[in-house]
């Protein structure tokens, strides 16, 4: 279901290191101008960064695209190189920590490809393949061919499926290797042309807005794979420039952003089950730190309880559909009257001029593309016939809610409530499709309760404000009847509550009233309601309100 502020969340941890790093860079760190063969690449958007080699005089070679999938070796200037980057016109140098490293042999190797033209791909015949073979043919052996083979085959699988370009990274390495590129530093090229630009000064990033943001991010398996990448730059960054020389308060916002990125992997390798165990629940770090849970025993009883498992299935009962057929007039789509031209792939209709294309050889190649692009000018036809038929109407009937009555009482401390909470993770995970709520009511001696509501209308699924709300209770006696008579209310005062399923979740140590009971079956009947007794410590006890015990 989509979620605007886990969108941007998910958003904010693909980018969130680009503008730390482009602040630094920029204010603290020293600008170079490159050297002939030296390595260079500018950010694009996301993930996406394009390479090329500088050849002299500020002028780099690389793949420029000029067609559908199509590209040519162009020597570009500074201007030109950066003229499809959305993050403005920042050009990065290989370096050590002497300033710009490169190699006239690269440079050469470099020049010698301009005006060849190639397929391009994003993981092959893309830029940085390009780049990284000028940059091998510095002393380049066979051994080492196999060795840039063996690296790409390696760093492939590290990368999350929608990063697009993991060949920078085989890039880096061969000029780390070849080059001995250690270091990555802005060019200051605009200075030196004296050119002017849109680019304003990179401010200061929020740092605490960050932290926050990170912090309430869903950990998704998607999020904190972008998360443990920008863990990885942010620890390869902090290594690069742990020689220079850079404000002390600057290494402390590094060194505290890189531990909170720390803590969150810790946390969700630590509740991974869990998460798995609920994967729509969307728990963030600041849902999951705060409690004192054993994820692994919690996510062991959501997956492994069969008990649990059972009384799920029971209550997800997905909706009973009445269907009623009816003898009607159906109208049906044809295809019998011309209504225009339009562009398909469609030979049986194909227009006389297209035909032309095969007059010539190279024209009949494009036939060929546009055909396969459908593409070819065609006569577009439509029309409408009558039919006898049936048709099927679908009524929907939806199923009720649930109401849970926890028992917080001091006998269920420790297995029994860690089964009741796994039970009302569970059920809230099968409800939320089915557009249900869940109302639960903590209870402990006679008077005592809290509530909280998943609304199945909303689409908020808030299985973390639950996992929270489970974490109080009362510890003391125990009373059934006022979470019993709150929820026969509640489902007689509200009409979205009616046939809702009631639980009963505690150890079965108290029973109502003689009284209670009767007042009880009745409004039950009148009301289309079940109850549910799901007795958490696995003993069984005397039951006289409930129309199924289960044991847990």
């Amino acid at each position: 279901m989509f979620n605007p502020l886990s969108l941007a969340s998910a958003l904010l941890s693909k980018l969130a290191f680009k503008p730390i790093k482009y602040f630094i860079d920029s204010t603290f760190r020293d600008k170079v101008t490159p050297v002939p063969g030296s390595v260079v690449y500018c950010d694009l958007w996301l993930a996406v960064e394009h390479s090329g080699i500088h050849v002299q005089d500020g002028k780099m070679s690389n793949i420029v695209v000029d067609g559908f999938a199509e590209s040519t070796v162009c020597l570009s200037d500074a201007w030109d190189f950066t003229t499809k980057s959305k993050w403005g016109r920042k050009i990065y140098v290989s370096c050590d920590r002497d300033g710009p490293v490169g190699h006239d042999t690269v440079a050469e190797r470099a020049a010698s490809h301009l005006g060849e033209r190639a397929f391009y791909g994003l993981v092959v015949k893309n830029c940085h393949e390009f780049s990284t073979k000028c940059v091998n043919h510095l002393d380049h052996t066979q051994q080492e061919e196999d060795d840039d083979r063996s690296l790409l085959d390696s760093v492939l699988p590290l990368f999350p499926d929608d990063t697009w370009e993991p060949t920078m990274a085989i890039l880096k390495a061969s000029a780390k290797r070849k080059l001995g590129a250690t270091k990555w530093r802005l060019w200051d090229w605009e200075n030196d042309e004296a050119r002017a630009t849109d680019d304003k000064e990179d401010p200061e990033p929020d740092w605490n807005a960050l932290d926050q943001q990170f912090r309430r991010l869903p950990l998704t398996p998607g999020n904190l794979a972008h998360l443990r990448q920008q863990l990885a730059e942010a620890q390869a960054y902090e290594a690069e420039i742990d020689d220079e020389n850079l404000p002390p308060v600057i290494r402390q916002r590094l060194r505290t952003y890189r531990q909170t990125l720390t803590d969150i992997s810790d946390l969700a390798e630590k509740a991974k089950a869990l998460l798995a165990a609920c994967p729509d629940a969307g728990f963030s770090y600041e849902d999951l730190r705060t409690g004192a849970e054993d994820f692994t025993a919690l996510a062991q009883q959501i997956r492994q309880n069969p008990q649990i498992r059972e009384l799920v299935r029971k209550l997800g009962r997905q909706h009973i559909a009445e269907e009623i057929k009816r003898q009607t007039r159906i109208p049906q789509a044809s295809r019998s009257e011309v209504h225009g031209t339009h562009r398909s792939n469609d030979l049986m209709r194909l227009l006389p001029s297209e035909l032309l294309n095969f007059e010539d050889e190279t024209l009949e190649t494009l036939f060929y593309a546009r055909l396969l692009e459908n593409n070819l000018l065609t006569y577009e036809l439509s029309g409408s016939t009558l039919i006898n038929g049936e048709t099927t109407e679908s009524r929907q009937q939806r199923t009720g809610p649930v109401v849970a009555c926890l028992d917080t009482s001091g006998s269920m401390q420790g297995e029994p409530l860690l089964k009741a909470k796994a039970l009302l993770l569970a059920v809230a995970g099968i409800l939320k499709p089915e557009n249900r709520s869940l109302h639960v009511i903590l209870f402990g001696a006679s008077g005592q309760t809290r509530t909280f509501t998943m609304d199945g209308t909303t689409d908020h699924h808030d299985a973390a404000g639950l996992l929270a709300f489970l974490r109080q209770g009362f510890g003391g006696g125990t009373d059934f009847e006022t979470p019993l008579q709150h929820a026969m209310d509640l489902i007689e005062q509200q009409p979205a509550y009616l046939k809702a399923d009631v639980l009963m979740l505690s150890d079965g140590d108290c029973q109502p009233s003689d009284a209670f009971t009767t007042t009880l079956h009745a409004r039950k009947a009148r009301l289309n309601a079940r109850i549910y007794s799901v007795l958490c410590n696995g003993q069984r006890v005397q039951d006289r309100f409930s129309d199924e015990v289960v044991l847990l």
